[in-house]
């Protein structure tokens, strides 16, 4: 477990320097998230992640990723009306997410978001860290223990908003994993193109 958790802290110091308000403003948000995923990636990689050999994409599994996708999607436009119903912060806290979209031209980000972002971290939190968990206490508490430190290291954003997204997004893919860890392959696909969908087609 040892490589797990200096895995952990690399993903914190990289989401530290990504979204703290002391470092957010000294780089460039989209290069930087995408050097990150890819360094998680690889790390996971070298570290001998369980995913190397069940990765398959089958037409089944891009279905499902759609399907997963869309689902999704669906789940956060609800959301989102029902957060402007409750919180008076929340269309702001929203509207400074979408407000990294300025740094880089909307294809270029969809691009990075569909072949490294997506999938890296999907890999990275449901593929190796989620998995390595499993393997030493219950799938259940696995689950529940990468959801919660996939929605502790956006805690540097100081945006509510947004550590509630990850939680929600986080959950369900993990919950997903836990259920059926042969869907991996699917559930790369549905990050990958849930977050073409949410920042760049279809912005909620």
């Amino acid at each position: 477990m040892k490589q797990v958790w200096i895995a952990i802290v690399i993903a914190a110091a990289w989401w530290f320097v990504m979204f703290s308000p002391w470092t957010a403003p000294l780089v460039s948000f989209w290069p930087c998230m995408a050097c990150a995923a890819s360094t998680l990636c690889i790390t996971a990689y070298c570290m001998k992640a369980d995913w190397r050999y069940r990765i398959n994409f089958t037409w089944r599994q891009m279905l499902l990723g759609v399907a997963i996708a869309a689902i999704l999607w669906g789940v956060f436009w609800i959301g989102d009306k029902l957060s402007q119903l409750m919180f008076d912060f929340a269309r702001p806290q929203v509207d400074s997410i979408y407000a990294m979209k300025d740094q880089l031209s909307p294809w270029r980000i969809g691009i990075l978001l569909l072949t490294v972002i997506g999938p890296a971290e999907e890999l990275f939190w449901r593929g190796f860290i989620q998995q390595r968990f499993a393997e030493r206490i219950s799938p259940t508490a696995a689950w529940l223990v990468t959801a919660a430190i996939y929605t502790l290291v956006h805690l540097w954003s100081f945006n509510f908003m947004l550590i509630m997204a990850a939680l929600v997004a986080g959950g369900l893919w993990g919950l997903l994993y836990r259920l059926r860890p042969d869907w991996l392959p699917a559930l790369v696909i549905s990050h990958a193109l849930w977050d073409v969908a949410a920042f760049v087609v279809f912005p909620i």
